[in-house]
C-alpha cells in the first residue's frame, strides 16, 4: 500500500460528498458540463495571499507568476490581491492584456525570448527581465527602432541556490540570467543606453518546505542586490526575490512554516543594507498561491481486475495532471492526495490503482491507495492541482482533448 498525500485544509463535505466553494463535486461537474474538470477555489486563493499578507512585512509585495496557472478567471481573481505578475512568454502577456491588467504591474522574464516578443512587451510598457547581455542588447535595439523606451531589469545568476528546493533555478551554470560578476557592467550599459532602469530579478529555486532553507536564501538575495547596487552605482528601483515557497504534496511532507518565514524576513528588512533603503522588494510566487486551491475530477468509467490489483479506470490523466502521473521532474513517484469525491464521508475499504484514459503505462494517478471502494460514475479527486496542471501537461496527447476549467 502507498499512501495518498495530505489534503489541503479549506475542503469539506456536503451528503456525503466533497466540496469546494460549498458545492458538491457532481454539482460542479454537471454545471461545467462534465468531467475531466479542474475546479478552483476563489475563497482559497483570497486565504492564501491574506495569510501572507499577516505573515510578511509590509515592505515585501507579492507578485503573482502566472505560469502557475493561467486562467482568466483566476487571473482575474488575483488582479486585487496581488501586486504584480510575473509572466513568460508573450501568451501569458496576451492574457493578462485581455482581462485589463496594467502593463506596469507586469515583468516579464524567461530565456530565448523572441523579437516579437521583446517588441509586444516595450511597446506595451511591461518591465523586461533581461537574461543576457543578447537580450539587452536586442530590447535596446527594439526599443530606438519603435520610439519607445524600454524598461529593463537584469535577472542575475547567482552563486548560491536555493538549499532543498525542487527545481533548482540559480547557482553554477545555467541558461537562466546573467552570471552576477557581469551584472555591473551589463547594468551600467542599459542605463548609458537610455533604457528606464527597473532592477533585479534573482530567483534560485522552487518548492522549498524548510523555512530556514528560505530565510538563508532571501538573506543571501538582499546582500548580493546590495553589493550589486554599490556595483553599479545607481539606486535599485526594484528587487523581485524568487520565491520557492512550496506546497506538501505527498506523505510526510510537512507545511512551510509562514510565520517563521515571515519573522525572518521582517528581521532582515528592518536591516536592511543602506543601498537597499529605497528599493521596492516583492516576492513571486505561483504554486504557493495557486496549487492547494485546485482540485482534478475525473469520472471512473471502468472497474477492473488484473492478477489480484484492481484498477479504477478513468476519464482523466497524464493529458491534464502530468504532475500527479510523476513524469512531471520526480524521481520516485508518489501520490498526490487523492479522494473519491462522491464518497469522501466514507472510510478506506480497498487498495486500488487509479489510472487514465491514455495507451501508456505512464498514466498513473494513484498506486495502491487505500480508499473507499468505488463504482463506474463515482468521482475521483486529486488535490493539490491548481497549479501546473492543465497547462504544462501534454492536453493534445492522443487526442482527447482539453480538461475543463472553472473558478467558484
Amino acid at each position: 500500500m502507498k499512501p495518498v498525500g495530505p489534503i489541503p485544509s479549506g475542503y469539506e463535505t456536503l451528503d456525503g460528498e466533497l466540496t469546494i466553494g460549498g458545492r458538491t463535486a457532481s454539482a460542479l461537474v454537471e454545471e461545467a458540463g462534465g468531467t475531466p474538470l479542474f475546479v478552483y477555489s476563489g475563497a482559497l486563493l483570497s486565504r492564501r495571499v491574506a495569510d501572507l499578507r499577516a505573515a510578511l512585512p509590509g515592505r515585501i509585495g507579492i507578485n503573482y507568476a502566472v505560469k502557475a496557472n493561467p486562467m482568466p478567471a483566476v487571473v482575474t481573481h488575483m488582479a486585487p490581491l496581488v501586486d504584480g505578475f510575473d509572466i513568460a512568454s508573450s501568451g501569458e502577456l496576451a492574457i493578462l492584456e485581455k482581462v485589463g491588467i496594467d502593463p506596469a504591474r507586469i515583468s516579464f522574464a524567461g530565456p530565448g525570448k523572441r523579437e516579437d516578443e521583446l517588441e509586444a512587451a516595450i511597446a506595451a510598457g511591461v518591465t523586461l527581465n533581461c537574461e543576457s547581455a543578447g537580450e539587452a542588447a536586442r530590447s535596446l535595439a527594439i526599443g530606438e527602432r519603435i520610439g519607445k523606451r524600454p524598461r529593463i531589469a537584469i535577472r542575475v545568476n547567482p552563486s548560491f541556490e536555493l538549499r532543498g528546493s525542487g527545481m533548482k533555478m540559480g547557482g553554477g551554470a545555467k541558461q537562466f540570467g546573467v552570471d552576477a560578476d557581469k551584472v555591473p557592467a551589463l547594468a551600467r550599459e542599459v542605463i548609458g543606453q537610455g533604457a528606464e532602469w527597473r532592477g533585479l530579478h534573482i530567483f534560485t529555486g522552487s518548492q522549498a518546505l524548510s523555512a530556514e532553507a528560505i530565510v538563508e536564501t532571501q538573506g543571501n538575495v538582499l546582500n548580493l542586490a546590495a553589493h550589486l547596487t554599490d556595483e553599479i552605482g545607481h539606486g535599485l528601483p526594484k528587487l523581485n526575490m524568487g520565491g520557492g515557497f512550496g506546497i506538501p504534496y505527498f506523505p510526510g511532507d510537512e507545511p512551510l512554516d509562514l510565520a517563521e518565514v515571515g519573522r525572518a524576513l521582517g528581521e532582515r528588512v528592518a536591516d536592511l543594507p543602506k543601498a537597499l533603503a529605497g528599493t521596492e522588494l516583492c516576492l513571486e510566487l505561483g504554486r504557493y498561491l495557486a496549487g492547494e486551491a485546485g482540485v482534478y475530477l475525473c469520472r471512473v468509467v471502468d472497474r477492473k481486475q488484473s492478477h489480484g490489483t484492481t484498477y479504477l479506470v478513468t476519464d482523466g490523466g497524464l493529458h491534464h495532471q502530468l504532475a500527479a502521473s510523476g513524469n512531471f521532474g520526480t524521481v520516485v513517484r508518489r501520490n498526490y492526495p487523492s479522494a473519491i469525491a462522491t464518497r469522501y464521508d466514507e472510510e478506506p475499504a480497498e487498495e486500488v490503482n487509479i489510472v487514465g484514459c491514455l495507451c501508456t503505462p505512464l498514466d498513473r494517478l494513484a498506486d495502491q491507495a487505500m480508499l473507499p471502494r468505488a463504482d463506474v460514475g463515482d468521482i475521483v479527486a486529486v488535490f493539490c492541482a491548481g497549479a501546473y496542471g492543465a497547462t504544462a501537461s501534454p492536453s493534445a496527447f492522443l487526442g482527447h482533448g482539453l480538461a475543463r476549467e472553472i473558478l467558484v
